[in-house]
């Protein structure tokens, strides 16, 4: 096969010309085109000053040493010395939604297999390579995907983070050499998963071209941008690995982890649909389909490690009376768990706290109509442990060097099978003897030693057996807050806990960058007590309640400290959550901002939404502007009813004005071409403010 190709997946189109020698070079990576009568690369390609006599362009799999001076998709050596790899020819396959490369390399007795498949409207790039001769090598990089990036793009833009600042937005233009984020601590990171969002000029949330990457992996990480001298640039992504520890035999393969990759021609919030669309795909939900998600209660800021049966309980019964459809018993139940000093590993219930087990509460919480779910950390151990008094040689450790502690726990080694089996074995009693429904799957230190790419590995496959052997049991994902939420954990996950910072304004700009990756159902969101625990902010609970509505819904506090009022409308508000769920859950997200610090969200159906109205700060202006969007299109009518306005009490009422108070009661008719290029009025509101709309497009 010789010519151009091409793979289309939504707004956007991949290009290669195969050739008779040599892997495919890169022609197109961006918006939708055709390649009907194109001309061969070569063709257009001048001699350069200063290069070598045979051209080598950017190809689908470059390597370096023979010619190519860019980065490579694939890096390895034999015997401590770099391995040079040629591919002189490559077989070609093509389906309608995938296409196929392998290459092959008989001198160094290589073999990389690159997959580009359609997913919804993005692709997914699976890198392989194999050992095709007699000599073992070692794999010291392997891009799970390398791509071309045009002149045309503009700026980065990224997300850091750390544990409580979880995602945080960063914005920088396109480097003139490299632009590198790698993350080193054995989970994906705070600052969400591996990847990034490439803009055009002119890109926004809605409008323009923009390009965005993240790997489906929960372990070390490496996202590197790099000019080349032609002007244009790559991107590449991939698990960071550890020196030496990927060897691979006669026969033997690695396969680096899933890269999700989307060209939006709307904008971020196209790149952004295209990422939950194929999140979803990986998700496995108990019974085949995602049923509405049940509200949920966790027990760690009610109470922390001080409980009992009576106390787990009551805070129970306060559960159900405020309309809670799940009771999570968070950390603090098994063996010797009086604080975080000591019991992980020991995964039977504590005596003193649960001295009939956990049967008779967990019946209690079925009884009161509450799923139960249960918190573990099965990848740590604490020293002061019958686990490690019997096992210490179980722990992540490099000889002869100091163990070190973090929240005074160890990191047991997961790339034994005998820690495996002895985890499993654990967890499976639980959830055979109990009426387990969720796990809060928990991990709370960065891995140091570290465990490489085999540590996560091992943790996959408890995750997997886990699964298959409970398959009605949903897991969240957690480490810290949100130290993993990235899309490999999607494969064995159902939740992800967003942050431990549950404050509502902190969890504004958290919110945001998760939703730029994962979708919104699967974004543990909580209604927090106030002052908030990780801040110290007081916040209303009509401000808090609000921020929590546009994720999976939960409750992060004891009901029975709230007064009798606060009691009714924490109920009123898990009702409203549990009346727009399937909107919330099922749909878009679309995001924007409006002038004056104002932040907005929509989310739902193309002809059916909510749209929620930010505000955090005080109101610079004397009067809100209108709020113009996009998402709604050019033609037909909209009717508007504004919900709630959630928060800004105390002092002086804010006022409103006759549309206002109409659209409280009766959906107001606004034209659609209006809406977006006006915009829709807002009502003023004050700090701390979230005002809520229902919108539907009329037939």
């Amino acid at each position: 096969m010789t010519g151009s190709i091409a793979l289309h997946a939504g707004a956007g189109s991949l290009v290669w010309d195969v050739r008779e020698d040599g892997s495919p070079v890169w022609r197109h990576c961006g918006p939708t085109v055709h390649v009907d009568n194109l001309p061969p690369l070569s063709a257009s390609r001048a001699p350069a000053s200063y290069s070598l006599d045979q051209d080598v362009p950017l190809s689908v799999a470059p390597v370096s040493r023979l010619g190519w001076f860019g980065p490579e998709v694939l890096r390895a050596s034999r015997a401590g010395m770099p391995l040079t790899v040629g591919f002189a020819a490559t077989s070609v396959s093509q389906t309608s939604s995938a296409i196929t490369f392998l290459h092959r390399d008989e001198i160094s007795g290589l073999e990389l297999e690159q997959v580009f498949e359609v997913v919804g409207t993005a692709y997914v790039c699976r890198s392989t390579v194999r050992n095709i001769g007699s000599e073992a090598f070692t794999v010291d990089w392997l891009a799970s995907a390398l791509l071309p990036v045009p002149a045309a793009a503009r700026e980065i833009i990224s997300w850091r983070g750390r544990h409580n600042a979880e995602l945080v937005e960063c914005c920088e233009p396109m480097p003139q050499q490299a632009w590198v984020r790698e993350v080193r601590r054995g989970i994906s990171g705070h600052g969400g998963p591996g990847g990034a969002y490439l803009l055009d000029e002119g890109a926004t949330f809605h409008a323009g071209v923009v390009r965005a990457l993240q790997l489906a992996w929960t372990g070390d990480n490496r996202i590197a941008i790099e000019r080349d001298d032609e002007g244009f640039w790559t991107i590449s992504a991939g698990a960071l690995l550890q020196p030496g520890e990927v060897v691979i035999g006669p026969g033997e393969i690695w396969t680096a982890p899933d890269a999700i990759f989307t060209v939006s021609a709307s904008g971020r919030n196209g790149a952004a649909a295209a990422f939950h669309e194929a999140v979803r795909k990986r998700l496995q939900w108990p019974g085949g389909k995602m049923r509405p998600r049940p509200v949920h209660l966790n027990s760690w800021e009610a109470c922390y490690f001080d409980h009992d049966e009576d106390r787990i309980v009551a805070l129970a019964e306060a559960a159900a009376s405020v309309g809670v459809e799940r009771f999570i018993l968070d950390d603090g139940w098994f063996r010797n768990r009086d604080d975080d000093t000591a019991g992980l590993g020991d995964w039977t219930p504590d005596p003193r706290k649960y001295p009939n087990g956990l049967k008779p509460l967990a019946d209690r919480v079925n009884a009161l109509g509450m799923e139960f779910g249960l918190w573990v950390e099965p990848e740590m151990i604490n020293p002061d442990s019958d686990l490690y008094r019997a096992h210490p040689d179980w722990v992540l450790a490099s000889e002869g060097r100091a163990r070190p502690t973090a929240r005074n726990q160890l990191v047991l080694d997961m790339r034994r099978e005998d820690v495996r089996d002895y985890l499993f074995e654990c967890l499976d009693t639980l959830l055979t003897e109990l009426p387990i429904t969720y796990l809060k799957w928990d991990h709370n230190r960065d891995l140091a030693p570290a465990g490489g790419a085999a540590q996560l590995r091992g943790v996959y496959a408890l995750l997997a057996r886990v699964r298959s052997s409970h398959p009605r049991v949903e897991v969240e994902s957690c480490a810290g807050g949100g130290g993993r939420n990235d899309a490999g954990m999607a494969d064995f996950c159902h939740r992800y806990w967003t942050s431990d910072n549950i404050d509502a304004v902190s969890r504004i700009g958290i919110q945001r960058g998760f939703l730029s990756f994962l979708p919104p159902e699967v974004m543990g969101s909580h209604i927090a007590a106030s002052p908030a625990h990780a801040t110290g902010r007081r916040h209303s609970l009509a401000f808090r309640a609000a921020m929590a509505m546009t994720g999976h819904l939960g409750v992060e506090m004891d009901p029975r400290t709230l007064s009798d009022a606060d009691h009714a409308e924490l109920s009123d508000w898990i009702f409203f959550h549990k009346q727009w769920r399937d909107l919330l859950h099922e749909g878009r997200v679309w995001l924007g901002q409006g002038a004056d610090q104002m932040l907005w969200q929509a989310q739902g159906r193309d002809d059916e939404l909510l749209l929620f109205v930010i505000r955090a700060e005080p109101p610079a202006d004397r009067r809100p502007q209108p709020l113009p969007l996009p998402f709604v299109g050019f033609s037909g009518t909209w009717e508007v009813q504004l919900l709630r306005i959630a928060g800004g009490e105390g002092g002086h009422a804010a006022h409103s004005a006759p549309l206002f108070d109409a659209m409280k009661s009766a959906p107001q008719v606004f034209d659609a071409a209006w809406l977006a290029h006006a915009g829709l009025p807002s009502p003023p509101a004050k700090a701390e403010t979230v005002t809520i709309f229902h919108m539907r497009k009329r037939a």
